[in-house]
């Protein structure tokens, strides 16, 4: 089925330079890169809510450790790092 979009003066105008200087053959293909890049982007964000969902669920698990404990044991691991190669 054949969609048809208004774009605005500023998209299309967007959309006729890429075709005039050869980055696409036709504003058609141009559509469709920007279809293709919202469905990646959408799939990233799905990808986000759930790592971040995820988290929260360990946060509501108590599954965290205080920040101070995680501090410390950065800086006795680097300060090892730093002897031995210092």
């Amino acid at each position: 089925m054949a969609i048809s979009a208004d774009l605005g003066a500023a998209l299309e105008k967007v959309v006729n330079d890429l075709v005039e200087n050869g980055r696409y053959n036709s504003k058609s293909e141009v559509l469709r890169e920007g279809v293709r890049l919202v469905q990646e982007r959408e799939a990233r964000l799905r990808e986000l809510d759930a790592a971040l969902a995820a988290g929260q669920a360990d946060i509501d698990a108590g599954k965290t450790k205080p920040i101070e404990e995680v501090f410390e044991r950065l800086i006795a691991k680097y300060e090892s790092m730093a002897k031995v190669s210092g």
